[in-house]
């Protein structure tokens, strides 16, 4: 029976994913485990004789986890267009990063090379399931909703990871509870909702049926989306845009929470903890409205046009950040801004690329380049600020290389020929 697109129920399902992972990217990255892993990790650590910043080891191995994913990801692309068991590798990824969330429990500063294993499965677990459940996006809808679509999965995601944020915040600060439950927590609600998505989202749309050597027919499936790609040169010129203006996104938001605890005056540690958190829900919420408002604009202007302007606001929150930012009250300001940019830009640069598309089978090995682009540039990024808070030991020299990338990324997009799909 062929599958017929634009069927709310899958479509549903779909977004549901992004309800079950983000609890990821909030509790592990962003919110609680950073203020975890400084309070129990010194300033200065020893990895396996080096001696580094604790933060600039954190960098380095979630730039590890990057260039793991992005070695991977497009063989495992093409294995997974060929067979049509698409559905099975997103399975795999995210029980592999839900279940070393749940492993944080035993993080120890002690065994900290031991430790990090679990922060690094994690972080692969996470954007290596993204290749897969993105790919799904123009297989389950037509190219005309797909902004409303990708802006209601990021922003179910938001709502999701703050409950679970909120329900952990109350089991740390009113009952008392130790915050390495939330990283159990975080696991079991990733792979619990996760069923959802599962249950309704299709398998082996196309009815593919492989035979001999599935390694060799993956990378051969690749290598002909390769030439189509090269082909194509508005999603070459985008890719090559999103690549570079991806690298100031993802670093300020995988770095901000560290940025909060070393730059800005907090009155003392509880008012920071308790400041993070807020910012960080701030960021949440605010990210709801954003993602809605740029997907309602793209309709209006285009969708180049509004990258381009959320692209010129992250350059005003870098300046800011660089120049003034050191009071908790410019935190929150700076948060919130960040917030309302932070839904528009993730949720037009999946649904753009989508739309650029041509008409083909092989989704998922086209997003494994979208997706691959977006790990090194997270690889380059978060490696550039770490490298260079270690030079300098000042975090905000890191601030001006993060300006460079949204500069040079926005030059990028004014190179993108006029298209249909995009206005």
């Amino acid at each position: 029976m062929k599958f017929v697109k634009n069927d709310k129920k899958v479509i549903n399902a779909w977004t549901f994913y992004d309800w079950a992972n983000s609890v990821y990217p909030l509790v592990i990255t962003s919110a609680i485990f950073p203020i975890f892993y400084e309070n129990v990790v010194s300033e200065q650590v020893s990895f396996f004789g080096y001696n580094l910043v604790n933060t600039e080891l954190y960098s380095y191995v979630v730039s590890l986890s990057f260039i793991i994913v992005a070695l991977i990801s497009p063989i495992l692309s093409g294995i997974a267009d060929y067979s049509g068991k698409k559905k099975a590798f997103l399975k795999f990824f995210c029980y592999l990063g839900a279940s070393s969330c749940m492993s944080l429990y035993f993080f120890n500063a002690d065994y900290i090379e031991l430790s990090m294993v679990s922060v690094l499965l994690a972080s692969v677990g996470f954007w290596g399931s993204l290749v897969f459940y993105n790919a799904y996006l123009p297989e389950i809808a037509t190219p005309d909703l797909h902004d409303k679509i990708s802006a209601k999965g990021f922003s179910r995601g938001y709502i999701g990871s703050s409950i679970l944020l909120i329900i952990c915040l109350v089991l740390i600060q009113v009952l008392d509870v130790n915050a390495k439950y939330s990283f159990v927590l975080t696991g079991l609600w990733w792979i619990g909702f996760s069923q959802i998505t599962y249950a309704r989202l299709p398998n082996n749309i196309y009815g593919h049926k492989p035979r001999g050597n599935i390694l060799f027919k993956g990378y051969r499936e690749l290598i002909v989306v390769w030439i189509q790609l090269k082909d194509n040169i508005s999603l070459t010129r985008y890719l090559s845009a999103f690549f570079i203006y991806s690298m100031g996104v993802q670093t300020v938001m995988i770095m901000a929470i560290f940025f909060g605890t070393k730059e800005i005056a907090w009155d003392d540690e509880a008012s920071k903890t308790t400041g993070l958190i807020i910012s960080v829900l701030i960021i949440q919420f605010i990210a709801i409205p954003g993602a809605y408002l740029m997907a309602y604009l793209s309709g209006k202007i285009g969708n180049i046009k509004v990258i381009a302007i959320n692209i010129f606001i992250w350059i005003g929150i870098c300046i800011a950040a660089y120049s003034f930012v050191s009071q908790p009250i410019h935190f929150y300001f700076i948060a919130a801004v960040v917030g309302f940019v932070m839904g528009g830009i993730q949720s037009l640069s999946r649904s753009t690329y989508s739309k650029l598309l041509p008409k083909t089978e092989d989704h998922t090995s086209f997003f494994s380049f979208y997706d691959v682009s977006e790990k090194i540039a997270i690889v380059l990024g978060t490696f550039a600020y770490g490298f260079i808070e270690g030079l300098t030991g000042d975090m905000r020299q890191s601030i001006l290389a993060i300006v460079l990338f949204f500069i040079v990324g926005f030059l990028m997009l004014l190179r993108i020929p006029k298209s249909k799909a995009l206005n």
